[in-house]
């Protein structure tokens, strides 16, 4: 999916965004925690996942959001989230399709932009939600 040109006025309440589908590996998790610095065990080490109580490894919530942040900006376009909330709803294993769905609740004009609210989630092949969150963006009008 690449970025999209969104225009305010082509927008209605209710429009779905294209999702965006990714299956996690354990190769994500390991590249994830080389670039972010997180090596917490959990997402790296099997054995002490295992130890700790859990059935595997699990994915960091970061890399979560930023598949929802992709296929945010892929629709709205970059630089244009003014606000990005979410919130985490379970963990994520290797081997789930994370798929990204964001909706747009709302139009409305605040100070000079061409706001739209829009709700956000990321969930895996049997429907279960791993993110929830909300955005709001900019749009410019068509000119």
């Amino acid at each position: 999916m690449s970025e999209q040109k969104l225009f305010f006025d082509e927008v209605t309440e209710g429009d779905v965004a294209p999702e965006f589908a990714h299956e996690l590996t354990r190769t994500d998790l390991v590249m994830y925690a080389g670039a972010s610095g997180d090596f917490n065990p959990m997402h790296t080490d099997e054995v002490k996942a295992k130890e700790a109580g859990l059935p595997s490894v699990f994915g960091h919530g970061m890399f979560t959001a930023g598949l929802l942040g992709k296929a945010l900006t892929d629709y709205v376009g970059v630089g244009n989230l003014r606000n990005y909330k979410i919130r985490f709803t379970k963990q994520t294993w290797p081997g789930e399709v994370l798929t990204t769905r964001v909706t747009v609740a709302k139009k409305y004009d605040e100070g000079n932009e061409h706001r739209v609210d829009l709700e956000c989630a990321v969930t895996n092949q049997a429907g279960e939600a791993k993110l929830s969150g909300v955005a709001v963006a900019a749009l410019p009008a068509h000119r």
